[in-house]
């Protein structure tokens, strides 16, 4: 059954938490993500494929070899983030979107709407990055 969206949609604490509306709003929001970084990623190997490295300039060289690195770099956190917000739609679709994976609770809808793809509970997410940084502290 397809959920059809008011215009002006959004979830709020005071609604049933993943009700069908506010899944839909999320699998929306994730799916225009993704359509725009696989846009971005298009953009970027048309960039790559037309322009040569034919600088006669070393430093021009230099610079445009070092622009090409920092946009495969970022083309690849960018890839890594289209697995993640396939994963979200997974969640999505299999009914555990939106709760922590580490407690089971509801993670937030302002923490959702700020990181769609987030898997924990903001307070989860602390206590995993302070044990992070304890145990980077004891190596």
């Amino acid at each position: 059954m397809a959920v059809t969206l008011p215009p002006d949609y959004r979830p709020s604490d005071d609604e049933p938490f993943m009700n069908e509306t506010m899944q839909e709003y999320f699998r929306q929001k994730l799916l225009a993500w993704k359509e725009e970084l696989l846009r971005e990623s298009e953009e970027t190997l048309e960039n790559l494929q037309d322009g040569g490295l034919a600088e006669p300039d070393i430093a021009d060289r230099a610079t445009l070899e070092t622009d090409r690195a920092l946009e495969l770099r970022t083309r690849d956190r960018e890839r890594k983030l289209i697995s993640k917000i396939d994963e979200a739609l997974q969640r999505i679709e299999d009914g555990s979107y939106g709760y922590c994976e580490d407690t089971g609770e509801p993670i937030s809808v302002r923490r959702l709407e700020a990181r769609p793809i987030a898997t924990l509970s903001l307070e989860a997410q602390e206590r995993h990055e302070r044990l992070e940084r304890t145990q980077r502290d004891d190596d």
